[in-house]
């Protein structure tokens, strides 16, 4: 773990900024008013939590993921009973070339995969031999969560989460500065081309990457940017931002997703493989992106923090 030191910032994103159409989607995922945070030290995990070290959790306790268990009736009461099946969401090809991504509703390219978990990322044909340094993905919050308190550690408040993003650097766009691809040097690994028709990889990965694989930021953390989305503590509340005590914000009261009965949506961080310029700028370090308490993804993993004892 890597040593988060006591600080304060400046959360979020000027509005002109947030609703700049060039920043690419919001999904009404507020990121202003920008708000001074104050918050002490913490120990935050070097890297995105990886198969292997979800391995040793679960063959040290059973655990079984959501992606690996049905889903219940009573959460998605107007479900199909063959859409109740362990799935996972996975990327699927566009039938045809999407002129418009922004326009377009994102189910045109997500699809609900049975036998998609953490061990198959994307279906029953694929496997994680050799990715044993890839970020674990195709997580529920409760999954992230349980393997969090196994460790003896917790998932990062959003505020923790965006301050140690930043590395110690001032209202930057990223953790490494404001400009994307310094020198035309990539930095993180995220979706290069004309999304979702083509990826050219020029990052050199289709999908996850090992951690490490690209520059730390400011404190010594890696994919603070990229690879996977990241699981954080807080429940989404739209507006929360604009009532955030200074001091250690815990997040808001929480909303629950619409079309369900108790399932709550969540927040996560710090973008994806799939994330690109002309789309979802989630890796920047302020972008925020909502999820829900139990569906899985194949670009969303997390990290954990630790208080300072």
């Amino acid at each position: 773990m890597v040593w988060i030191p006591k600080g304060k910032f400046r959360m979020g994103t000027p509005r002109e900024i947030a609703m700049d159409p060039s920043m690419g989607v919001r999904s009404g995922a507020e990121e202003w008013p920008p708000h001074e945070v104050i918050l002490d030290g913490f120990w935050m995990d070097e890297t995105e939590v990886t198969n292997a070290e979800f391995r040793k959790f679960v063959e040290a306790t059973g655990y079984v993921t959501q992606a690996e268990r049905p889903f219940k009736q009573e959460d998605y009461p107007n479900a199909p009973p063959d859409a109740l099946e362990p799935a996972a969401f996975v990327l699927a090809p566009p039938a045809e070339h999407i002129d418009d991504a922004l326009a377009t509703s994102h189910w045109t390219w997500w699809k609900l995969t049975p036998g998609a978990d953490w061990k198959h990322p994307t279906g029953p044909g694929s496997d994680i031999e050799g990715k044993d340094d890839h970020p674990v993905v195709n997580l529920a919050y409760a999954d992230a969560a349980a393997y969090a308190k196994w460790a003896g550690k917790r998932l990062p408040t959003e505020a923790e989460w965006e301050y140690a993003a930043r590395g110690g650097r001032v209202d930057a766009m990223y953790p490494w500065g404001d400009e994307l691809a310094p020198g035309g040097k990539l930095m993180a690994n995220y979706w290069q081309g004309d999304f979702p028709n083509e990826n050219t990889a020029a990052d050199g990965f289709m999908t996850s990457s090992p951690v490490k694989s690209f520059p730390p930021n400011g404190y010594g953390l890696y994919d603070m940017a990229g690879n996977a989305w990241e699981f954080v503590a807080d429940d989404y509340e739209p507006g929360y931002y604009a009532r955030s005590p200074i001091e250690a914000p815990q997040g808001g009261d929480g909303e629950i997703m619409e079309g369900t009965k108790d399932v709550m949506q969540r927040i996560i961080r710090g973008g994806s493989f799939l994330c690109s310029e002309g789309y979802c700028t989630g890796y920047r370090v302020a972008a925020r992106q909502i999820t829900d308490d139990i569906s899985t993804s194949y670009h969303t993993g997390f990290r954990c923090v630790k208080d300072a004892e």
